[in-house]
């Protein structure tokens, strides 16, 4: 069943004054619930089952609001920071003989990384930063791209580990920092590039290099072996996508696996903010996608490769890493309709791999792999135990939803006319779904009910318009897993929420106390994803919570929280919900029948005053300077666009390679993109 909603309208940018927090008294936690990983776990399940202090009342009841932020976090040469990489969290931490603290880590795009305080403890407030480290002096596009990933912290060696892109040569080091004191551990950072990576024997497919120079964006989120001895880092975005294996002992990349054999063959970035997932069974697991240059040059069907072995574009791959192997595919998955999907840019990298385990007996499949939404808005299920692709080349192309080799429901599923993936947000298609099209590039996440329901929870936006660039609810859908004794499993759409409409929203987290008082949690920046998040005019971001049980929107943010990054998730642990914009803020419980913050002082903080911004001006910071004001590799600078005429702007705009990033737009609106390029700048 294809749920979407028969009206539509867009999430409310709201620009109003936050006020000043004073350090709000939060008691010490009373459970320790460490998030040391995106989406809470090595098999990024996103969930967290031992929250004892929120449930759906008392966050409906009214107390439930904004306690303390820290300062804002260091800018770069103006430019404000944005975490686009989740806060991580250890709940007792020994700072010094006897003393302990509850300790949240951030790291900015700006190029730091911080230890915040979390609870007061001696003089010390929430909120309060305990140490600060300049990973890079120069992060690279202007203090835009230092941190996008998510770090991983080793509790056991006491080491965050987090990687900065360095200078304008997009340069990445991956560092590892004491807990205690953010300093650097010996032998660290390691450089990630061509020298690493093009030594012989490291890349385990094919003759494919690594160019140092290229944009390679290490965007998704940093995993660890659960011994500690391997580190798992990702690259994308478009031109291939690199899984680095780092040995973490003696520091030097151990192995890596390239998306594509040739290097000529350009596709496969993992990009998605998750990054690599990991079973009981050390098993690694990454998504991998398109060619947004590809299908903007038109390049078709051929531009995918179906024929080419070890080419891996649009997959979800499986890997064995064994210290003396090294990373070797073990299994993979490629939808039936990879090949239309890929030319148009519809990637399934944009989400992760999440490990399911079923209880023994309930199912014929008991080792299971999710995926969803992706670009085209399906959900997916794989066994992962027998993963059904090959290892050495993908299946040939097919526009028939029933030869598909995930885990099909028995029935016809109603976007498709036969059986086939369940597609959650939809309308269907396989040629519009890029950029501001795109349904979802969230990491779905899953909650098992103490009634035994097995529920997976996916964000999104369902579509209207010609282009389907207008969001309509649903923007949340829970899927549930279906599972009988002797059987394979598949999934079923339960529920969606209606209410609300999101622009971009972050993976879905779940909190709940032992399968009962479940919540799911999300934050959406506010803003569509062509959107630069650095301009002085960006949306705040807005903070959701629903009743896991009923969708019932149980309470949202309103001008509490600044702007953020793109892809972002709250940490739910020990009673509060922290949030990373350009400073770290935690929402919980106030104290009695408290419904403001303590001090608050209404005026000290305010957006940046409003400015007149014209017409062709918003179109363009929407629309285009994403990677136009960034200079990215192969995209022409603003500056460049500027000596252009008028009509070639236009023309590029409407008939030629730029026409699928404007799709949508009125001819009026192109015309006022082209005078402020030409006149304007």
């Amino acid at each position: 069943m294809n749920v979407i909603a028969l009206a539509h309208g867009r999430a409310r940018v709201n620009t109003a004054i936050a006020a000043m927090l004073a350090a709000a008294v939060m008691p010490a936690p009373a459970i320790a619930t460490d998030k040391l990983t995106y989406h809470h776990d090595a098999s990024r399940s996103g969930w967290n089952d031992a929250e004892t202090r929120l449930n759906p009342q008392n966050v409906a009841s009214g107390r439930f609001g904004l306690l303390w932020q820290s300062p804002r976090l260091d800018a770069y040469e103006g430019v404000p920071p944005r975490l686009f990489a989740t806060p991580l969290y250890v709940s007792a931490l020994d700072f010094t003989a006897g003393a302990r603290r509850s300790v949240a880590f951030v790291v900015t795009t700006s190029g730091y990384a911080y230890a915040i305080n979390t609870a007061r403890s001696g003089g010390t407030s929430p909120g309060a930063i305990l140490w600060r480290t300049r990973l890079t002096a120069e992060p690279c596009a202007k203090g835009e791209t230092g941190n996008l990933s998510t770090p991983v912290i080793d509790v056991a060696r006491s080491r965050l580990y987090v990687t900065i892109c360095t200078d304008d040569g997009w340069a990445w080091q991956v560092h590892a920092l004491d807990l205690r004191t953010g300093a650097e551990a010996p032998g660290w950072p390691l450089a990630i590039n061509a020298a690493a990576l093009n030594r012989p024997g490291i890349n385990r497919n094919g003759g494919n290099r690594y160019l140092d120079g290229e944009v390679h964006i290490q965007r998704g989120a940093l995993n660890l072996s659960s011994d500690g001895a391997r580190l798992y880092v990702a690259f994308g975005p478009d031109k291939q996508g690199w899984l680095v294996s780092v040995d973490t002992a003696t520091p030097g990349v151990a192995s890596a696996f390239s998306s594509t054999a040739a290097q000529a063959e350009e596709q496969g970035g993992m990009w998605g903010s998750s990054g690599a997932s990991l079973d009981a069974q050390g098993r690694v697991y990454i998504a991998t996608g398109a060619n947004f240059g590809y299908t903007l040059a038109k390049r078709g069907i051929a531009g995918v490769f179906p024929e080419s072995a070890g080419h891996w574009g649009q997959s979800i791959l499986q890997f064995s890493d064994q210290a003396a192997a090294g990373l070797r595919l073990t299994g993979t998955y490629t939808p039936f309709n990879y090949c239309q999907t890929a030319a148009s840019d519809i990637d399934i990298g944009g989400s992760g791999a999440v490990i399911i385990d079923l209880a023994a007996g309930s199912s014929s499949t008991p080792q299971l792999l999710a995926l969803g939404g992706g670009k085209q808005g399906n959900v997916y299920l794989l066994d992962r135990g027998q993963m059904p692709g090959g290892t050495n080349q993908r299946h040939a192309c097919s526009s028939d939803p029933a030869t598909d080799t995930s885990l099909l429901a028995p029935e016809v599923q109603q976007a498709l006319g036969s059986r086939g993936p369940v597609n959650v947000f939809g309308p269907y298609s396989d040629s519009i779904g890029m950029t501001n099209s795109a349904k979802s590039r969230s990491t779905l996440a899953q909650f098992r009910s103490a009634s035994g329901q097995h529920w997976l929870y996916l964000t999104g936006s369902s579509k209207t318009g010609a282009d389907y660039s207008i969001n309509v609810p649903p923007g949340l859908v829970r899927v549930r897993l279906v599972t009988s004794a002797g059987a394979p499993a598949f999934l079923r759409i339960d529920k969606a929420e209606m209410t609300q409409t999101f622009q971009n929203p972050g993976s879905p987290v779940v909190s709940s106390n032992a399968g009962r008082s479940g919540i799911v949690w999300l934050i959406d920046p506010n803003a569509p994803r062509s959107m630069n998040l650095f301009q002085p005019d960006t949306p705040r971001a807005v903070l959701y919570a629903f009743d896991a049980l009923t969708l019932r929107l149980l309470w949202r943010s309103r001008d509490e929280l600044f702007p953020t990054g793109k892809y972002n998730e709250p940490t739910v642990v020990d009673g509060m919900v922290l949030v990373g914009t350009d400073r770290l803020q935690a929402f919980g419980l106030r104290a009695g029948s408290q419904t403001r913050p303590a001090n608050v002082r209404p005026a000290a903080f305010s957006s940046p005053p409003a400015q007149h911004i014209s017409p062709g001006k918003a179109l363009y910071e929407a629309y285009c300077s994403a990677c136009h004001s960034r200079g990215a590799d192969g995209v022409p600078a603003a500056a460049v666009l500027a000596r252009l005429p008028r009509p070639q702007i236009v023309a590029a705009l409407t008939a030629g390679k730029m026409a699928p990033m404007a799709s949508g737009l009125t001819s009026a609106q192109i015309e006022a993109i082209a005078r402020y390029l030409t006149e304007g700048l």
